[in-house]
């Protein structure tokens, strides 16, 4: 069944520009939002309203009418927790607190991995493993998932958290086990959004790596079946990588360089993530 309307926050940052064009299938209307002046051409179906996540009067408006909202709005990286406040917490409510305002049913959230950052990889854990953030942008998602389980328990609103590890091309030894295709991103969101029934719910967004280091057997009922394996690079990636220095944090821990930066301190700069994102 089509969807009458769905919002996408987030839709120009990199996820967002994968997800704009399939999302914009499966609704009559897609409002796709951001900070940014403009995304480039749009879809069929697809409109473009700037706003800002961290004021209530502008996000308010946008979610009248939707079935769903698609929350991928945020600043992607760890800063100083006054710069994220706004976009990342409060932000989150706002989105949530309009989202009942406006009798919305569903948001999917761009959640990380981050979370659950201070985790040892080696103990593969699962989608019910406590926080143990590793950063305030961590924090960030941790407020936002309980934040989720609060509006669901308390309100009936549903969520899905995806808890996305690296959504970026593999080019370092951390990511044949992180890597998320964005075939697979886009796999995700859509059985997040066709599930008939989600509740509060936690996945890890990562694709069928086999040395992915978590476990979403408890999620199977979302119906993800990812098809992309970052083994293929393991040859090239492995040929060019010093081995594991096992007293590092960032070679450890699930959250990579974020668990080993200070807070307030940039983890992507430690990181060569390529800005790939999908131009139109």
């Amino acid at each position: 069944m089509k969807l009458k309307k769905l919002v996408l926050t987030g839709a120009a940052g990199r996820l967002g520009s994968y997800l704009r064009e399939p999302l914009s299938k499966l609704c009559d209307e897609l409002l796709s939002t951001d900070i940014a002046d403009d995304i480039g051409t749009l879809y069929p179906g697809e409109r473009y309203a700037r706003a800002d996540l961290a004021k209530y009067d502008q996000i308010d408006p946008l979610l009248k009418g939707a079935d769903m909202v698609i929350h991928f709005g945020a600043i992607v990286d760890e800063k100083p927790f006054e710069e994220l406040l706004g976009p990342n917490f409060i932000g989150s409510y706002n989105i949530w607190e309009a989202g009942h305002q406006h009798g919305v049913r569903r948001i999917v959230y761009a959640s990380s991995i981050h979370a659950v950052g201070m985790h040892k990889k080696r103990d593969f854990i699962g989608i019910d493993a406590p926080h143990r953030p590793d950063t305030f942008y961590g924090l960030a998602k941790c407020f936002t998932e309980d934040l989720g389980s609060m509006y669901w328990d308390k309100r009936g609103l549903e969520s899905v958290h995806l808890r996305i590890l690296s959504a970026a091309q593999v080019n370092n030894a951390r990511a044949l086990g992180s890597w998320l295709s964005y075939d697979d991103l886009i796999h995700l969101v859509t059985r997040a959004i066709d599930t008939p029934s989600v509740g509060f719910s936690i996945i890890y967004g990562v694709s069928n790596n086999d040395r992915a280091p978590v476990d979403n057997t408890q999620a199977a009922f979302l119906g993800y079946r990812p098809k992309d394996n970052a083994e293929q690079f393991a040859a090239e990636v492995l040929a060019n990588t010093p081995p594991a220095d096992v007293t590092d944090p960032a070679e450890m821990l699930q959250g990579g360089p974020f668990a080993k930066v200070d807070l307030g301190q940039s983890g992507l700069a430690q990181m060569a993530v390529v800005d790939d994102r999908k131009k139109t």
